[in-house]
């Protein structure tokens, strides 16, 4: 395998996505799931995230989560592009012999946080990330939690914003791509359940890049934070 290609920012690390995303080739991509996060995950990484190759192991970094991680193409474009592994790896996807799994292993995919499996996960972890980094003294670290509409129908994640929310934990960030595949949630209900909640939330077009960075810096003091970023419905 080759060394890491150099680190892309801005309109040409964007320019680039395209043609990473058709290296992975192969069966159960799961199309839809990854092409509605690109926008979101590239502006996440080339303008908010404090984290790239040279820091992934640095204690202060900021941490992004995968809940979303079926259908991880355009997080594994978006990392390639910065330069967490080289773009050689793409093409392997979801080959046996291959670290680029049809879910992220953080044992296998430089940058990646967390292992991601059954949905309703992340926002636990994002929680548990946060008050873990609390004890330690680190305030400074922000949390990001990318989760998909349909997650929100989990328990687990239900328990979660509702603790975040009550406690204040103004760390933790959430980005749920609503691409209107919930099988439970009310149209439009998604921002008003963070709201409800105790939780700052801003929703906006997942394609339009000034608004999601927008939604991402804006100021939440004592309140963790939610961007519902809404795209094109899965069946489009």
């Amino acid at each position: 395998m080759t060394h890491a290609t150099s680190a892309t920012t801005g309109a040409s690390g964007l320019a680039q996505l395209p043609h990473l995303m058709g290296l992975m080739t192969g069966d159960e991509k799961h199309g839809p799931a990854a092409t509605s996060t690109l926008d979101a995950l590239w502006v996440l990484y080339d303008r908010v995230l404090r984290v790239s190759p040279a820091t992934v192991a640095d204690p202060d970094r900021d941490r992004f989560l995968l809940s979303k991680g079926h259908g991880p193409m355009a997080y594994y474009a978006v990392l390639a592009a910065k330069g967490f592994f080289p773009t050689d790896w793409l093409p392997g996807f979801g080959s046996y012999d291959s670290p680029l799994g049809h879910h992220p292993d953080r044992e296998l995919v430089p940058g990646a946080e967390i292992g991601s499996g059954s949905l309703g996960h992340g926002l636990p972890l994002g929680v548990g990330t946060v008050l873990g980094l609390r004890a330690q003294g680190r305030t400074a670290p922000a949390v990001w939690v990318l989760t998909g509409d349909a997650e929100l129908d989990e328990g687990s994640n239900h328990e979660a914003l509702a603790y975040a929310g009550a406690t204040g934990l103004d760390r933790l960030h959430t980005l749920v791509i609503d691409n209107s595949s919930a099988s439970h949630a009310r149209p439009g209900g998604i921002a008003a359940r963070f709201g409800a909640a105790g939780w700052s939330v801003a929703t906006v077009d997942g394609r339009d890049h000034e608004a999601l960075y927008g939604a991402f810096s804006a100021p939440h003091p004592g309140r963790p934070h939610a961007v519902v970023a809404r795209v094109e419905p899965k069946d489009a």
